[in-house]
């Protein structure tokens, strides 16, 4: 009987909550997908085994090991689960059953650890450094007794083989519990975790084709690589044929992006750990940074960085210290494909006004006619932020159509979501409009596009946004018709900022004043 959806989510999480004895539920992820993981491949394999056992029945006794290693794993293998210890008398098959056998012997974790290590090192092309530091395999973190009634009451999941189960529902629960956890773990989950329903707006508005490349710079879990399959599925294209890269900062979440790809049944991925401002890890042959058709990101907020000092990729300046957010921006462009290259982020709205060095980039990044649309979001949507952001997307230079040339599509959403425990969420109702807006853009008059009384877009030229400073700030362009509650931690954000441009001018002034000997003003 196949295996349901609920049925494999709620065994899975019967098994996490075992873990709420010995750690928070914000580290639960680093200990439940790597045996979650362990368990599919071990179930998979020894599935494929008893097939080769089965098919080859009559032909085993005529054949030596070493021939029926070659057999087995030339047609019904597509990975190894080594042995431990080969050729002695601790051998053991790094398996999950072979280890749950002597769950009751002393040093669980140690035999745990020996096994995924033994995996990655027999399979260096699939599964090199997948599974994370695994520190929790050290008694001190984790108590034995705890750890094995975690694989105890994993070990009650279905197997979790594709003769049992389609990748679809495997994918799916493993994206349950990355969402389970996400909502346990408060702000820490922005670190890993992008909410499904952004990660699918900007991927339909990006509409990755069958065989284009598909790259995030800071991945996380790897939701929007996966999104990006999935939604060419089911627009009838082949999510398989996609190619997909990203980077990842942190090494337990790169991790955890490679499980969760492969879950999905996603082969053709390569998935880095790095700093992608500092060192980004994907090359050209001449070194140069690589150039992909599709690149969506949700990267950390004014991120405090070392600017560069020399780089190609500091379009129209280099961003400040204090903010990354613009250098991603800068990064993402560069590794746009010049001909058909087209890239979505999520950012703050800061993004859209602050002046400075950001602000001499937005001015760059519009002259150049590289910016296609500006989407507000609602406030209040992440993990780790209630402030309001929104969705950037461009398009390699002269790849836009005419139509949107020379301007910005605006299209103000903010006001589409719906309250719930943590946060608030888009409906499938709210992602669809937005992506109408986005598609249909501009009205019979070249001007406004209102879809309701909650969502407007508007196409704004070039010379309008060079006349308002290279301002993008919506409520400049879109006025609502409705009476709007304000959105105070952009506005707290932007009075500060005229504040302090204000103060720095007075300084200036007083300054010029005094060296000409005019006095009293600063009394």
């Amino acid at each position: 009987m196949a295996v349901t959806q609920q049925e494999i989510e709620n065994r899975l999480w019967d098994a996490a909550d075992e873990l709420r004895v010995a750690m928070p539920e914000a580290q639960y992820s680093s200990v439940v997908f790597p045996l979650m993981f362990w368990k599919y491949l071990s179930d998979t394999w020894d599935h494929h085994h008893q097939e080769f056992l089965t098919d080859n029945e009559g032909l085993l006794d005529g054949l030596s090991a070493e021939e029926a290693h070659e057999i087995e794993y030339r047609d019904y293998q597509s990975f190894e689960i080594p042995f431990i210890h080969p050729g002695t008398v601790q051998q053991r098959r790094a398996s999950w059953s072979s280890i749950l056998a002597t769950i009751t012997q002393p040093g669980l974790g140690q035999r745990v650890r020996a096994s995924l290590q033994a995996i990655e090192t027999a399979n260096p092309d699939k599964f090199s450094r997948l599974f994370g530091s695994m520190t929790w395999t050290s008694e001190e973190v984790l108590p034995g007794e705890v750890l094995a009634a975690v694989m105890q009451a994993m070990d009650r999941t279905p197997k979790m083989h594709e003769g049992n189960m389609s990748h679809d529902v495997l994918g799916g629960a493993y994206e349950y519990l990355l969402k389970r956890f996400s909502d346990g773990s408060g702000t820490r989950a922005g670190q890993f975790f992008t909410p499904r329903e952004v990660v699918e707006l900007i991927v339909e508005v990006l509409a990755p084709k069958s065989f284009e490349s598909v790259y995030d710079p800071t991945c996380g879990s790897g939701g929007m690589l996966i999104a990006s399959a999935n939604l060419l599925k089911a627009h009838g294209g082949r999510g398989y044929t996609l190619r997909l890269y990203g980077q990842e900062a942190v090494p337990d979440t790169a991790g955890v992006a490679r499980m969760n790809l492969f879950m999905h049944n996603l082969t053709q991925f390569q998935v880095e750990v790095g700093d992608t401002l500092k060192e980004p890890r994907f090359k050209k042959p001449d070194g140069s940074i690589a150039q992909f058709d599709v690149i969506v990101a949700n990267p950390p907020y004014s991120l405090k960085w070392k600017p560069w000092t020399k780089d190609p990729r500091a379009l129209g300046g280099v961003a400040p210290q204090s903010s990354a957010d613009w250098a991603f921006v800068q990064h993402m462009i560069h590794s746009m494909d010049p001909k058909k290259g087209r890239a979505g982020v999520v950012l703050p709205n800061g993004v859209l006004f602050r002046s400075g060095p950001e602000g001499s980039i937005r001015r760059r990044v519009l002259n150049d006619d590289l910016l296609e649309a500006v989407i507000g979001l609602p406030p209040n949507l992440f993990y780790n932020t209630t402030i309001p952001t929104c969705i950037l997307v461009f398009r390699a230079p002269g790849t836009k159509i005419d139509e949107r040339k020379n301007g910005v599509l605006f299209i103000d959403a903010s006001k589409r979501f719906i309250k719930a425990r943590n946060r608030n969420v888009l409906a499938e109702a709210d992602i669809s409009d937005t992506v109408t807006a986005y598609h249909a853009g501009i009205d019979a008059d070249g001007n406004t596009v209102a879809l309701d009384g909650e969502l407007t877009a508007r196409f704004v030229s070039a010379t309008e946004i060079a006349a308002n400073g290279y301002d993008l700030n919506i409520s400049r362009y879109i006025k609502q018709t409705t009476t709007e509650q304000a959105d105070l931690p952009t506005l707290i954000e932007a009075y500060n900022l005229a504040r302090a441009e204000r103060q720095k001018t007075e300084q200036h002034m007083l300054a010029v004043l005094a060296d000409a000997g005019i006095k009293g003003f600063d009394e």
